[in-house]
This record gives structure tokens, sequence and C-alpha cells, in this order.
């Protein structure tokens, strides 16, 4: 199933990319709560995620690094804003330097995920991304936000498919 749409909308500063799994809320809400699943997809594929720290909690931080194929390191983080499990999270993503210093340099997003319940047990994701202006938000896609994002999301149906009994 996986990704479903993905829809950019320059007027109201937004990304939203949807997407639906063969699995319950509960278990897809794991992907976000687990530090372990999340660093196994928030990543796209040719660039593995890495959680530092991994506080999912109102006012909580998530501090991360994705890894290139050529080995050099793009930090990132998250300010939680808010967290209503296993259905909604609320934070603020940036980029970061080495040291995990937030760079003031490049957009800040905020991010909204709401897990939906809908028939036959699949679980509908919808991860908006809200951008502070046009030159923001067309200045993250042209980094390959979009296509980044498709990929990384593209890798949780192998995830909820595996034994995770053992993460």
């Amino acid at each position: 199933m996986t990704v479903t749409d993905v829809h950019k909308d320059l007027d109201a500063l937004t990304l939203t990319m949807t997407a639906e799994f063969a699995a319950p809320v509960a278990r897809v809400w794991q992907m976000w709560e687990n530090p372990r699943l999340l660093e196994r997809w928030w990543g796209p594929p040719t660039h593995p995620a890495t959680m530092v720290e991994h506080d999912l909690a109102a006012g909580g931080r998530v501090r991360y690094f994705m890894t290139g194929p050529d080995g050099e390191r793009y930090h990132g983080w998250w300010r939680v804003l808010a967290v209503d499990p296993p259905r909604r999270l609320e934070f603020e993503d940036g980029f970061a330097d080495d040291a995990g210093t937030p760079n003031p340099d490049l957009p800040v997003t905020t991010t909204r995920v709401i897990l939906d319940e809908l028939p036959d047990g699949v679980t509908r994701m919808a991860i908006e991304s809200r951008y502070a202006s046009r030159e923001a938000m067309e200045q993250v896609i042209a980094m390959g936000v979009e296509e980044g994002l498709t990929l990384a999301v593209g890798q949780i149906d192998a995830l909820l498919a595996a034994d995770l009994s053992t993460e």
C-alpha cells in the first residue's frame, strides 16, 4: 500500500504525504515511538538514520543524523510540540551542524502526523509539513524532501511485516 498521495500547496505552504498500511494504528505508531524502528525508515534507503536522542513527549527533543553513501552525515533535530499516542504527533523539524546545534540558515518545518484507522485493519498516515514562507518551502523541496520522504515512508511496509518482538 504505502504512499497513496503527495500534495503540494504553495498557497497554504504545505506538503502533505498520505500513506496506508495493512496494520492497526498502534502498530504503525510504533514506527514513530520506538527509536530503533524510526531509524530504520526515517532516512531514505541511501541515507539511513541514526537516532542520537529520542524523547517523544511534548517539549522533548529528537536528534538524529543520516549517513550518505559517501559516509557524510547530515544532522537534524525535532522539538516535539504535541503527542497523543497512538494517533497524533506534532514537531518542529530542522537541520543541524555536526554537534546537533540548529542551523539558522536552513528552514524549520512544522510537521503534523495523524494516524487514522480505516476498515479492514488499515491505517492511514498523513504527514503534513508546514513552512514559514514560500521561499522556505521551495528551498526544502529543491533539496529533495518530497522524493526522500516518499522513499523513507516506502520502507515502513517491510518493517510492519517483520517480527518486531525483538525490537
